[in-house]
C-alpha cells in the first residue's frame, strides 16, 4: 500500500503477511480522500478509524497533516504495527486494542470523521450495529461524517442516518449523518 498524498505521498507502507486485513484499495482511497477533501480541513478534524487493520487510512489523515487520530481493532499484530509505522513517520496517531463494538458501546470520544471498515463478510445485523452505536452514544461531532466501507454486494441505504453511497471497483463508501 501506499499513501496518496500530503508531506508523505509516494511512500510505500508493507504490512506483514499474517495480518488479517483486507487493505482499501489506493484508487477506493483515493476517491474518499476527494470526497473528504471538499468537506473538512484536514488539521482541524479528529479521526476515529474504526477495524483499522493496516492503519491504511489513518496515515492517509496523518500525511495530509490530522493530528488528531485513533485507531481501534481487536488484533494485536494491527496495533502493534499500527504503532511502529505511526513511530517510523512521527505520525500524530493514537492506538486502542479493542474489539470495536465493545468500545462504541462504553468509549465517550467524539470525532469529526468515524470510518469502520469492517469485515466485508458481516451480517446485515452486525453493519447495522455500527451506525446504531455511534448515534446513540453521540459519537460524531457536529456536522461529522460516519464512513462505512463495504462491499457493493451490501446495501446499508436502510439504516438510520443513511445519507448516500459511492462505489469504486468491488468497495463502497457509505456515509451517514446527524439529522
Amino acid at each position: 500500500m501506499r499513501i496518496i498524498s500530503g508531506i508523505y505521498k509516494s511512500r510505500k507502507i508493507i504490512a506483514p503477511k499474517n495480518l488479517p486485513v483486507r487493505p482499501t484499495t489506493d484508487m477506493a482511497k483515493e476517491s474518499l480522500f476527494n470526497i473528504i477533501n471538499n468537506l473538512f480541513y484536514f488539521d482541524d478534524i479528529s479521526v476515529l478509524d474504526l477495524f483499522a487493520g493496516t492503519g491504511n487510512i489513518s496515515y492517509e489523515f496523518a500525511s495530509r497533516g490530522t493530528q488528531n487520530i485513533i485507531c481501534v481493532d481487536q488484533d494485536y499484530g494491527c496495533i502493534k504495527f499500527i504503532n511502529q509505522t505511526a513511530e517510523a513517520f512521527k505520525m500524530p496517531i493514537d492506538t486502542i486494542k479493542s474489539d470495536v463494538f465493545k468500545f462504541l458501546e462504553k468509549s465517550g470520544l467524539q470525532a469529526n470523521i468515524i470510518f469502520a471498515d469492517p469485515p466485508y463478510n458481516f451480517s446485515e445485523a452486525q453493519f447495522a450495529k455500527i451506525p446504531e452505536l455511534v448515534f446513540q452514544n453521540s459519537m460524531l461531532m457536529e456536522d461529522g461524517i460516519l464512513i462505512i466501507e463495504h462491499s457493493k454486494h451490501t446495501n446499508l441505504s436502510n439504516l438510520n442516518h443513511y445519507s448516500y453511497s459511492k462505489s469504486y471497483g468491488g468497495n463502497m463508501f457509505s456515509f451517514f449523518e446527524i439529522a
